[in-house]
């Protein structure tokens, strides 16, 4: 500086205006300077980080690259420059140093808050990426810490432009606290949910979940500070508040999901009036039926050591113990369903007979499939009942129908 002065004079300015000039071309050249720094570390240092993530096997560095969290990093060069160059060029005025610092220290915050922003989005990235515990609610507490980091570094930088100190603005955003409130009550309640939601573990992204009074029905695809979204079985995207998923009840289908099975629950009406005691010659047709040829032989010993051993009247069909239609018809289902491949063997498996209705006797399958993929199991449960509705009339049983016009026009043809 004393050189830029002395060569000023020589040119024939006065010792004050040569003064000033000298310190507005320190100041250029310190601009100047961490331009040229700015410029290195972008063209040069950048470019080798660059290559260095894309040779590496990890994928955190590629995160970190897509998220600019070491573009944004580069900015705090020029301004290390200026901050440490300060004092050296204007060694005689402190108030300029002052000003010069400050404004670098407040340009430093703004740049390290944005690297502190990437480096949040990619801790959600990489969450996200991999079968961690608690990611559903990894983007909800790196948005509340946003907030609160926003907040913070704001509080710090008007401090120090105004040269107070930041309890002075935390005092006075006191009286602002209901207004606060007000304006992020969705993020307070989210965030509070948010931490409900992780430790019951009660969603997670992925997660199939039905929530009605939302208009919900399909898989949990973002989970943030304050909504939840849901990709619909439609294609739809349905938006809910954080804070509902604690306040509302919701389905979550993950369980059917981790168990291996999905579950296939549903009745076949049998006209009551098919119903019958089995004959001699329908015991006979039976026995020729794979699935159940062993349950008859054992049935049909079982039935007669015990009417023998009551000395029943066999002469009339009331008498004793004797195989209906109904319950053979539910055994060959239970030994079909046995040696399904397609279906669960160590989960649930039951052919049950429900209470009688107007529509008939509900002979109801309750199995699961090993398959939980949507369209195979549709395939599997449609299979099943095509097999087990044509399999009925072999059992001298009848499907219960409502009369429909055709049933209408034979009556009518016959008379």
């Amino acid at each position: 500086m004393k050189w830029i002065t002395g060569w000023l004079v020589q040119l024939g300015l006065g010792d004050k205006m040569a003064a000033v000039c000298a310190d507005v071309i320190a100041a250029f050249g310190i601009l100047v300077f961490a331009g040229l720094i700015y410029i290195v570390v972008r063209r040069f240092v950048m470019k080798g980080i660059i290559r260095l993530a894309k040779q590496t096997r990890t994928d955190w560095d590629d995160i970190l690259l897509r998220e600019r969290f070491f573009q944004r990093a580069s900015h705090l060069a020029p301004a290390l420059v200026i901050y440490f160059m300060a004092p050296l060029a204007f060694g005689g005025h402190e108030s300029v140093v002052a000003v010069a610092q400050c404004a670098a220290k407040v340009y430093m915050l703004i740049a390290g808050l944005l690297v502190a922003d990437s480096l949040l989005d990619a801790v959600v990235d990489v969450s996200r990426s991999r079968n961690l515990p608690y990611k559903s609610s990894v983007r909800g507490f790196a948005q509340a810490f946003k907030i609160i980091l926003y907040i913070v570094i704001g509080v710090v930088i008007l401090s120090m432009i105004a040269g107070k100190s930041p309890a002075f603005f935390i005092g006075g955003m006191g009286a602002m606290t209901a207004v606060l409130i007000l304006v992020f009550r969705d993020s307070i309640l989210g965030f509070v949910a948010g931490i409900q939601m992780s430790t019951n573990k009660m969603v997670n992204i992925g997660d199939w979940i039905e929530m009605p009074k939302y208009g919900a029905d399909g898989d949990v695809i973002d989970i943030s500070l304050t909504t939840v979204k849901v990709r619909n079985w439609d294609q739809t995207i349905i938006t809910i508040p954080t804070y509902a998923m604690i306040s509302d009840s919701f389905k979550n289908w993950r369980g059917m999901t981790e168990s291996g099975g999905r579950r296939i629950k549903r009745a076949l009406y049998i006209d009551m009036t098919s119903i019958m005691f089995c004959t001699e010659d329908m015991l006979n047709r039976f026995s020729r039926i794979q699935y159940i040829s062993g349950y008859i032989a054992a049935k049909k010993e079982e039935l007669a050591e015990y009417n023998a051993e009551c000395q029943v009247d066999e002469s009339e069909v009331v008498n004793g113990r004797r195989l209906t239609n109904i319950g053979t018809f539910r055994a060959y289902i239970t030994a079909y369903l046995r040696n399904h491949p397609k279906i669960h063997q160590n989960m649930t498996l039951m052919v049950r007979q429900r209470a009688p209705t107007d529509h008939g006797l509900p002979i109801e399958i309750y199995a699961f499939s090993n398959d939980q993929a949507w369209v195979n199991y549709e395939g599997i449960q449609a299979d099943i009942f095509d097999h087990i509705l044509a399999v009925v009339p072999r059992f001298e049983l009848r499907i219960f129908q409502n009369p429909t016009g055709e049933d209408f026009k034979k009556i009518r043809g016959r008379s």
